[in-house]
């Protein structure tokens, strides 16, 4: 069996505290000067362009600048600019394109759209001469350094903290501030986190539920699809709300959920969550709650816009060894290229 220490992403995801590192020290200029500026214009909304796991972290950042600037913000759909070729009044909005490559066509097209109907456009994208940072407003570089394995790990964390520095400055958040600056030392505490039952409990697994609600719901999103694409295991993200609504009935022994929790307005209702299905005979494992009966999953100590970047960041090392664990290589996920060229 391959040495799971030997992969690509396993070399890639452990860079991810140093990434944000130098994220943070070589962005502050420009996202301070972003981030005075949107105050003084207050776009109407935030248009969110991205695919896979760009747009997963698109998800957190939703609600991020929801929770924190009361700024509504949704996901634009590209197939509307770029397949059915319909103008969009995006007038006085600003456009979040996020993207490792910033080369898919089709967020190309949505970007194009959006600052021709008048959005302000920033590119969050960590192929710094690409298009999409070439044709777009303002560039916030990702900076998270060559990423070869085909699973995005590094840029996708580097991509929650970009928006988390956006919002920061944006809202002149004393207390994100303080978190944001901890974040690398704690990106480099959370690799170290024992998630060994993960890699235990679900190598002879068949699918699973994967859970989060607000802010650690597009984390969940994107280990359902890193549990898909690197370990060859169907797993779907569900709100902790929206799983009670028909998904419930397949939960029960030998379908296990893998929960996200914060500790924010949305722990109560997650735990709520977890207590049902252990009593139905389910099995859960948690990560940011210790709630009788469910298996712990260990992360540093942070607040509730932080702790998602660090149970993700804990999660691609047990992917990466659940991957190897069930026979697949996490560097060569079949059928999947680093670039997708959709339209």
């Amino acid at each position: 069996m391959t040495n799971p220490e030997s992969t690509r992403m396993f070399a890639e995801a452990a860079e991810a505290g140093a990434a944000v590192r130098r994220q943070l020290e070589r962005n502050a200029e420009a996202v301070r000067e972003l981030g005075a500026r949107l105050r003084a214009t207050r776009p109407r909304g935030v248009l969110t362009c991205a695919r896979g796991s760009s747009d997963h972290a698109a998800t957190f950042g939703r609600y991020l600048i929801e929770t924190r600037l009361g700024l509504l913000t949704t996901s634009v759909s590209p197939s509307i600019a770029s397949v059915y070729g319909v103008e969009t009044d995006y007038s006085d909005m600003l456009a979040l394109g996020i993207s490792q490559s910033g080369k898919s066509p089709d967020i190309l097209a949505a970007m194009r759209a959006a600052k021709e109907s008048g959005a302000r456009t920033v590119a969050m994208v960590n192929v710094e001469d690409s298009p999409l940072a070439a044709e777009s407003d303002t560039l916030v570089p990702l900076r998270a350094g060559p990423e070869i394995s085909v699973a995005a790990t590094k840029s996708y964390i580097a991509a929650l903290a970009a928006q988390l520095h956006l919002v920061c400055e944006w809202a002149g958040d004393e207390s994100l501030a303080a978190g944001l600056a901890a974040l690398p030392d704690r990106l480099e505490a959370a690799w170290a986190a024992d998630w060994s039952p993960l890699v235990e409990r679900l190598h002879g697994a068949r699918g699973l539920y994967v859970i989060g609600r607000g802010l650690g719901f597009g984390v969940a999103q994107e280990a359902a699809l890193k549990f898909k694409e690197t370990c060859g295991l169907h797993a779907e993200a569900f709100s902790a709300a929206e799983v009670r609504h028909g998904p419930m009935a397949l939960v029960g022994p030998g379908f296990p959920l893998l929960v996200f929790r914060q500790d924010d307005a949305t722990a109560d209702g997650v735990d709520d969550l977890v207590a049902d299905v252990l009593a139905r005979g389910g099995e859960v494992l948690v990560s940011g709650g210790k709630v009788p009966g469910a298996i712990h999953l260990p992360h540093p100590a942070a607040g509730p816009a932080i702790e998602p970047i660090l149970q993700i960041q804990a999660f691609y090392r047990a992917a990466n060894a659940l991957s190897i664990a069930r026979g697949f290589d996490p560097d060569r996920p079949p059928s999947l290229a680093k670039v997708t060229e959709t339209i």
